[in-house]
């Protein structure tokens, strides 16, 4: 299953990848995409939607889905 999520704060490349790690953390995750200039990350796997945005805020951003 693919989720996408609004993530706003990401200004480099390293932001993107500080959120592909904090979403690949979280259990059901197999795969995880940021993207700054859209503002979002595709997250492959069964995570439950409350703890792919709570991963996200903890890593210091914005996210909603």
């Amino acid at each position: 299953m693919s989720t996408t999520i609004t993530v706003e704060g990401m200004s480099c490349g390293h932001c993107e990848q500080t959120v592909e790690d904090a979403l690949r953390e979280v259990s059901g995750v197999t795969d995880a995409t940021a993207n700054r200039e859209a503002e979002q990350a595709s997250v492959e796997g069964d995570a439950d939607l409350t703890a792919l945005v709570q991963a996200v805020e903890d890593a210091g951003y914005t996210a909603h889905a």
